[in-house]
């Protein structure tokens, strides 16, 4: 295999054997040694040999190994002769992030932090199978698979003002309960507004650096102010509908006369009747984790309006933005000069559209869509604007957080013996996680450093950094 590398951030593999298009890798030399150890880059060149893909196989900075696509993947196919796949973008469908900014400084919220953590940790279920307070029907629940945060909004949480602020207004319009086993409904009916295990976080941070003030305006950013970061998914309704198909599409797509390089990579032509089910299901999947989100930060906004006693306006809590990165959507883009309908799959990637772009709200239309990057909990996190250049390379795409470096069996034997709530305080930073083992499989150390990873995507023009934000206290799953 030849990898060669065209500028400080992009590195190429042609298209040999059975490839059907090249693959690209977004790294600096630092990164790329880590890839080049993990041999993920095998697994995009699997991805390159899919029916139907084009323009090339790409991943991000972030990238590390994953369920049959590398995680930082991004790749297109054509609607006709291309092919849909659940490895594509990964069991925690629509797992994404949401964004706040607060009327409040550091120093008005500091004294109250411990409160804090411990009051969001009381109130805000957390944890592998943890359930929510939202108990649904089976008829309610059918209603918020199918219409995502519209169906949270009648059921006041949050504000009008939220859809516009959300990926797709907050809901993928061609949801359809019914390709939905029994199975994932009865693990998502009591779910929602509930954060899970693992990675998923609610952080709260300060807004350490500006790097482009006219962009921060717009987003309603400035330094100093304290924001609040919310990381989850769809929860057991995802992981579920992910399980499903990748079954069905296991027995059925060697009748399709597909030929697999991973079994990994099970996958079914776009417009078969598989293929669609799958993506109807998937956008179900994809509704829940906005309603969860658009519900999470609700309840959060209670619970630190009770804990400092203040009123709603003296909280001041608004949306930023809520972007997801485990997703398969139907897009538009100009590849070869001529514009074409695909099948972008975006696994541990965030879209990122540029300005002018007609799938923004009016309010982004000369910044580009606003784009979150967590990073690590001892670190930074980031927020990005899309750019032209996206549009042009990537299919509207860029990285999605640090990526990691080590496994979970790994950081936890790194972490043992060590006090990381401890470390962590002396850092200034107030954690809580719902175990001790999810403590050591999210210690800083298993994490590439977010700050190399959004260089990358910044110096290579496919995202340009707006603001830093630096964590003051965390609660993990």
């Amino acid at each position: 295999m030849e990898l060669i590398q065209t500028d400080a951030y992009t590195w190429e593999i042609p298209q040999t054997g059975d490839m059907n298009v090249p693959a690209r890798i977004y790294a600096s030399a630092g990164i790329m040694e880590a890839v080049k150890k993990e041999e993920t880059f095998r697994q995009l060149i699997n991805v390159a040999s899919l029916p139907g893909i084009v323009g090339r196989a790409m991943a991000m900075p972030d990238i590390h190994w994953g369920y049959g696509f590398p995680i930082g993947g991004v790749a297109a196919f054509d609607m006709d002769s291309g092919v849909i796949s659940p490895g594509g973008v990964g069991y925690d469908i629509n797992c994404g992030v949401r964004l706040a900014a607060l009327n409040l400084e550091e120093k008005e919220i500091r004294p109250h932090l411990e409160d804090l953590v411990v009051a969001l940790q009381k109130h805000i279920p957390s944890g592998v199978g943890s359930t929510g307070t939202v108990k649904l029907s089976l008829k309610d629940l059918k209603k918020v698979i199918k219409q995502g945060i519209p169906w949270a909004l009648s059921q006041g949480y949050g504000r009008d003002t939220d859809t516009g602020r959300t990926e797709e207004g907050g809901c993928m319009k061609n949801a359809d309960p019914g390709d939905v086993s029994d199975r994932a409904m009865d693990r998502g009916k009591n779910q929602l507004g509930t954060l899970g295990s693992g990675n998923h976080f609610m952080e709260i941070g300060v807004v350490d650096t500006i790097y482009d003030p006219a962009a921060a305006r717009v987003f309603g950013l400035a330094e100093k102010q304290v924001t609040l970061l919310i990381h989850t998914g769809s929860r057991g309704l995802g992981h579920q509908i992910c399980d499903d198909f990748l079954a069905l599409m296991t027995k059925k797509v060697h009748k399709s006369g597909i030929a697999l390089p991973d079994r990994q990579l099970a996958c079914m032509p776009v417009q078969s009747a598989e293929g669609q089910a799958y993506y109807r299901a998937m956008a179900c999947a994809a509704n829940f984790a906005w309603a969860n989100r658009q519900i999470l930060l609700h309840m959060a906004e209670t619970v630190l309006m009770h804990t400092l006693g203040i009123s709603p306006r003296d909280l001041g809590m608004r949306m930023v933005y809520d972007v997801c990165h485990n997703i398969a959507k139907t897009e538009t883009h100009v590849i070869d000069k001529e514009k074409r309908k695909v099948c972008v799959h975006r696994k541990g990637a965030t879209r990122a559209f540029g300005p002018g772009h007609a799938g923004l709200d009016p309010a982004f239309q000369d910044t580009g869509q606003p784009i979150l990057i967590p990073g690590d909990m001892g670190t930074a996190s980031y927020v990005l604007a899309g750019t032209q250049k996206a549009m042009e390379e990537t299919f509207g795409s860029t990285c999605h957080g640090a990526g990691r470096v080590m496994s979970r069996k790994a950081a936890k034997k790194a972490a043992k013996g060590r006090s990381l709530q401890q470390e962590m305080e002396k850092k200034g930073v107030f954690v809580r996680a719902a175990g001790r083992g999810t403590m050591a499989e999210e210690m800083p150390e298993a994490y590439k450093d977010v700050t190399e990873v959004v260089n990358v995507v910044h110096g290579s023009g496919i995202s340009k950094k707006v603001a830093k934000l630096r964590p003051i206290a965390v609660i993990k799953g």
